[in-house]
């Protein structure tokens, strides 16, 4: 996907960024620049944004601000959510992610690709598609090194077959 493709998507979406660390949200504002964007550092800040705001899509940090419940609250909303952590990248988030909701599970590790990421979710629901689908074509390698195999893969597919594959 060549960049203006992905600026002409998500130029001007509506953006919400919980992150616990200052440099990682940072980085996100520059990586993100053509979005319009809500950052926040804590759990307390997310929660009263996702809970006053509409979004396009919200990327939220697993560990540090409490990310599942933040999950929990965009799902309500019909807020797609992308799972990015760095601490908790482990076929059990991975797992939790896809079960509870989340429409991405990303690696701090590709953080530059944050774009291509929020790309991939705001595409897919436009197309009323699952976004599942671009992660594994995007993602899957990444993963397989880092979980040492492909058997991950089986139980996330047979989950969202079961569930027709959609984020919500």
């Amino acid at each position: 996907m060549d960049t203006r493709q992905t600026k002409k998507i998500i130029g001007g979406k509506r953006v919400l960024v919980v992150d616990d660390e200052k440099d990682v949200l940072d980085t996100l504002v520059d990586l993100l620049s053509v979005c319009k964007l809500d950052t926040a550092l804590s759990f307390e800040e997310g929660k009263r944004l996702l809970e006053s705001n509409d979004y396009d899509i919200a990327i939220l940090d697993i560990m540090g601000v409490r990310g599942f419940e933040l999950l929990e609250i965009a799902k309500g909303r019909k807020i797609p959510a992308l799972m990015l952590t760095a601490h908790a990248l482990s076929e059990e988030s991975l797992n939790r992610s896809v079960k509870e909701g989340a429409a991405y599970f990303a690696p701090k590790d590709e953080i530059e690709n944050i774009d291509v990421f929020v790309t991939d979710v705001i595409e897919a629901i436009q197309k009323n598609k699952s976004p599942w689908i671009r992660f594994l074509e995007r993602l899957g390698g990444f993963y397989d090194r880092r979980f040492q195999g492909t058997d991950w893969r089986e139980k996330e597919l047979e989950y969202l077959d079961k569930i027709g594959g959609q984020w919500v």
